[in-house]
């Protein structure tokens, strides 16, 4: 759920999938503050604003979604303030931790699982408070990713990026409530007053030409159906809603259509869609291969992490103008994966 703090004095969290680390960033002066060492393959972040605290998620041992040697199952959680990890939380007999989302209303953090030999995918819920596991919703496909839920916390979506369907979860009765038609997704997000959900589709495929036309696949909230496309010249990966309901979509450029790699990118673009009549309001280049979006809470300014270029283009969302580039350090092939701000302490 987004936040209004004002965004001046806040820092920016940036994960480095083989760092492993997370590098804090001075959101005003850009200045590295700190760089933290991580599990194995932590992917993304989450900031929980009553207790500031950072969770972060690892997913793999090594290696990538289908492409990896063993699936990590653990939720770090970081004190941002002295950049110090506080407590580890295992989530067997769940692994493979993607998404992540908070619930400030009732404190619970949603964190997307893959499926295991005898279970779906599914959505597991923990007590913010006490970090106790308090239930599981299954999504009924392998591997969610991304998950968003609404902003009154009654409603939950997943991504599936081999299935036909975005997930749809009842978070009031804990189930799985229905599918929208969708073919195969990546990154989502839910627009600031909860009408809309945004959805990356089809998912990104690095061998052949995708399967359907790129783009946005729009849905209303309240019907469960996809009322628009918003087109994209490339494949969508990251979705992020901005405080003020800026639509932003990070575009992967392939340099090979057929039996191309994670590597064989051009620079990205960041296309920023306009509230409301959904039109296309600039475009900004970005780095190789966009992986997760996150803005500042007062919407002004978009940070956008390149996981193959590992760098984080930072943007300023009124001018549509790149502010500057943040290097994040790698030992790998994938470098900058989840982002997180944290606002300045009151």
């Amino acid at each position: 759920m987004n936040t209004t703090t004002d965004s001046r004095g806040g820092l920016l969290a940036v994960v480095s999938q083989t760092g492993p680390s997370v590098t804090f960033f001075d959101a005003v002066t850009h200045d590295v503050l700190d760089v933290l060492e991580m599990p194995s393959e932590p992917h993304e972040l989450c900031f929980d604003p009553d207790r500031r605290l950072l969770y972060c998620v690892s997913t793999y041992v090594h290696g990538y979604y289908h492409a990896h040697q063993g699936r990590e199952r653990l939720l770090t959680v970081i004190d941002p303030d002295t950049r110090k990890v506080v407590d580890t939380v295992g989530l067997g007999p769940d692994h493979g931790p993607h998404g992540l989302a908070l619930d400030r209303e009732r404190s619970r953090l949603y964190v997307s699982v893959e499926s295991t030999d005898d279970t779906t995918g599914g959505v597991v819920i923990l007590d913010a408070d006490t970090r106790r596991r308090v239930g599981r919703i299954p999504v009924m496909a392998d591997g969610p990713h991304w998950f968003a839920i609404s902003p009154d916390g009654r409603r939950g979506w997943s991504t599936n990026k081999e299935a036909g369907f975005v997930s749809v979860l009842d978070l009031e009765r804990d189930e799985f409530a229905g599918r929208v038609p969708v073919p195969g997704s990546e990154g989502l997000d839910v627009s600031p007053g909860g009408e809309f959900v945004y959805v990356a589709a089809p998912k990104g495929d690095f061998h052949s030409a995708p399967a359907a036309r790129p783009g946005i696949r729009v849905i209303e909230a309240a019907t469960g159906e996809v009322v628009r496309v918003l087109p994209t010249e490339g494949i969508v990966f990251p979705v992020h809603t901005t405080a003020g309901g800026l639509i932003l979509a990070g575009e992967l450029r392939i340099v090979k259509e057929e039996g191309g790699a994670l590597g064989t990118q051009a620079d990205g673009v960041l296309t920023v869609f306009a509230p409301g009549s959904h039109e296309v309001v600039g475009q900004v280049p970005v780095g190789r291969f966009p992986l997760t979006i996150t803005s500042s809470p007062d919407g002004r300014t978009g940070y956008v992490a390149n996981v193959m270029s590992s760098t984080v283009t930072v943007v300023d969302l009124e001018r549509m103008a790149v502010i500057t580039t943040l290097e994040v350090a790698r030992q790998g092939e994938a470098g900058a994966h989840g982002l997180a701000y944290i606002p300045a302490a009151d």
